[in-house]
């Protein structure tokens, strides 16, 4: 029996029939150079400097995984740069800027699943870098489906507000279209990556949604979603949705991609969940947006200014419900994130392929 339990976690992480996912597949091809790949075993101790501390008993997961002798240690960002000289792996991140300073470094696992940290030097850089993707998705698309439910019955709005105020005040008639039902309905997902993928999964398995769905990576299409084409679609496929999902990584071709024009052509009756990065939306064209009926209302757990200002318009908006980006926290998506690491771990030292190689000229 191996030292520590990975295969079952990975599978419940990847939340997928079988055990590793597309973006696992195809990154686990092109993630060492190809000296490495097919270098012995390690043999010598391993030391790896990490930006954030693991408790004691993650630590011996993390050992346990590792063919050799292994030690983790924990610094500051300030000390990171005298740290650099010897660092061979680093769990974190590290501007391109720095790289002079890191001749023997080998590897970054960084403990997130969005990359916007990667300058262009770095992206030029032959360091490889492996992401999260998929560690946090199972709680963030249950957070999605979550604020979706607060707009469509209220909980999150008039009723929330009302029992604030102790109040006992139905809204609509019983056959008004004040409440809506998510069964038959057409939601369509940005990004079919990590969350993506799960929210879509969720809305058609539980709720009974028509999913349609927009990616940048030839994949083969999910049973589950009706329709799925390349980024190109997107100008027309909000068009068609009664909710629309922001599921896409933040990059240059991303970034502010809700904007005006998009929420214009959303159906007035059409709502807008935003789960992956804040830097996708225009903010202020959000807020006119939801003051000015051009959509239903907004689940935001992502913002472009993080945390909002108290003074930003967003929270005048009686049609939207916000969480601080906290979708993906919890115990569950610790113990993912941790095992990931020690599987990444067991692989390097075995001269293996790595999982979740980051494209860095891709930026995911």
């Amino acid at each position: 029996m191996p030292p520590f339990t990975v295969t079952n976690d990975l599978r419940y992480t990847l939340a997928m029939p079988t055990p590793l996912s597309r973006r696992t597949l195809l990154a686990s091809t092109l993630t060492l150079p190809l000296a490495a790949q097919t270098a012995a075993p390690r043999r010598e101790p391993l030391r790896i400097v990490s930006l954030t501390p693991f408790d004691p008993d993650e630590v011996k997961q993390l050992q346990a995984a590792s063919a050799v002798p292994l030690e983790i240690e924990v610094v500051k960002r300030a000390e990171l740069r005298a740290k650099l000289p010897e660092t061979e792996v680093l769990y974190g991140d590290v501007p391109g800027k720095e790289l002079d300073f890191a001749p023997k470094l080998k590897w970054i696992q960084t403990g997130a699943a969005g990359v916007e940290w990667m300058d262009e030097e770095f992206r030029k850089s032959p360091v490889p870098v492996t992401n999260m993707a998929r560690v946090f998705a199972p709680g963030i698309a249950e957070t999605g489906m979550g604020l979706l439910l607060a707009l469509t019955r209220r909980i999150g709005t008039d009723y929330a507000r009302q029992t604030m105020r102790r109040e006992w005040k139905t809204i609509g008639t019983v056959r008004s279209a004040d409440h809506i039902e998510l069964a038959g309905r057409t939601m369509a997902v940005i990004g079919l990556g990590g969350i993506g993928y799960e929210v879509a999964r969720r809305a058609h398995f539980g709720f009974d949604m028509r999913v349609i769905a927009t990616d940048a990576r030839p994949m083969p299409r999910p049973h589950f979603v009706a329709e799925l084409r390349d980024p190109s679609w997107f100008p027309e496929i909000v068009k068609q949705a009664d909710v629309v999902v922001a599921a896409a990584p933040h990059t240059p071709q991303t970034n502010r991609m809700f904007n005006e024009p998009v929420f214009r052509s959303m159906k007035k009756t059409a709502y807008f969940i935003a789960l992956s990065r804040g830097g996708l939306i225009d903010d202020m064209a959000l807020v006119r947006a939801l003051k000015e009926g051009w959509i239903a209302g907004a689940g935001l757990d992502v913002f472009p200014q993080e945390p909002i200002p108290s003074n930003h318009p967003i929270w005048d908006c009686q049609n939207v419900v916000i969480t601080p980006h906290t979708s993906g926290w919890g115990e569950e998506r610790q113990r993912r994130l941790v095992a990931f690491f020690a599987e990444n771990i067991r692989r390097y030292t075995r001269a293996l392929p790595l999982l979740n190689v980051v494209d860095k000229q891709a930026g995911y």
